[in-house]
């Protein structure tokens, strides 16, 4: 079993057993096919760590889209775009306009300049400035959660903030970065190891482009649910058998933060259970 399998069965549990229903609340999501209300189990204040020295963090439960996770990733944070044209996959369909904008969402807020004292930085290059400058810093951190733009997103961020920390590994001097992922809600089915994936290649991006390894992801959840619809699919997936960890790596040449492409990513040995097909999407 990977650690991701075990960590994923574990919370799924925990919320099937002692988490809180929403039904007959105010809730704003709804059923694309019927409209209804979609209700939840929800626990609140979920905390996962991934040691990334030791496997990479793949459920194999069922298959995770791993360079699917990386293309979106790479869309919001290399190319900091908020448009699905530059997406190649159809994820965020249902959130675009006509022109295929999802507003002052994701990519365009990394995006957005600010001054400092050393000059002009989006949030990205900012971060990378300070795992290069000033590796010791507390204060590396990305934030999308922007509310004098809310209203001219198409969806509110989810996954919205990272907070990097660099520690030095123990009888080495090689720096080790570490990272948590702040998400105010999550669909545990749909989303918890797609976002995973994500921010764990995330790391082992900014380490590798700063020469570092990459060290922990810890994933704060603040609203961790599963909906109604999702549960007899849940508990079918926790019961399955589980697989070893699959062997995930980035070219090793590439050292540039904007120079990874998909094609740098390399899935070895990732054996799965069968996929979830037509999981219900509330929007």
């Amino acid at each position: 079993m990977s650690y991701a399998d075990q960590i994923f069965i574990n919370m799924c549990k925990d919320i099937i057993e002692n988490g809180t229903s929403t039904e007959g609340e105010k809730v704003r999501p709804v059923w694309e096919d019927t409209q209804e209300s979609a209700y939840t189990i929800k626990r609140f204040g979920v905390v996962n760590r991934y040691d990334l020295r030791k496997e990479f963090p793949a459920l194999t439960l069922r298959r995770t889209g791993i360079k699917s996770a990386f293309d979106e990733l790479l869309w919001i944070w290399q190319k900091k775009s908020n448009n699905i044209h530059d997406l190649n996959s159809h994820i965020w369909d249902s959130w675009a306009d006509e022109d295929g904008s999802i507003g002052k969402a994701y990519g365009y807020q990394l995006g957005v300049k600010h001054k400092y004292k050393e000059g002009m930085f989006d949030q990205v290059d900012r971060v990378l400035f300070d795992l290069k400058n000033n590796p010791y810093s507390r204060r590396i951190m990305t934030n999308i959660y922007v509310h004098a733009d809310l209203n001219e997103m198409n969806l509110y961020p989810c996954a919205y903030s990272m907070t990097f920390n660099v520690t030095k590994e123990k009888d080495s001097e090689k720096l080790v970065l570490n990272a948590v992922l702040n998400q105010r809600s999550q669909d545990v089915l749909a989303a918890n190891n797609w976002n995973v994936c994500q921010y764990a290649l995330l790391v082992h991006m900014m380490a590798q482009s700063c020469g570092m390894q990459a060290g922990e992801l810890v994933h704060v959840i603040a609203d961790a649910h599963i909906y109604d619809r999702h549960i007899p699919l849940v508990k079918e997936l926790i019961e399955r058998e589980t697989y070893d960890a699959p062997r995930v790596w980035l070219n090793p040449e590439i050292h540039d933060f904007y120079s990874f492409t998909v094609d740098d990513l390399h899935v070895e040995d990732y054996v799965t259970g069968p996929q979830i097909k037509n999981i219900p999407i509330a929007v």
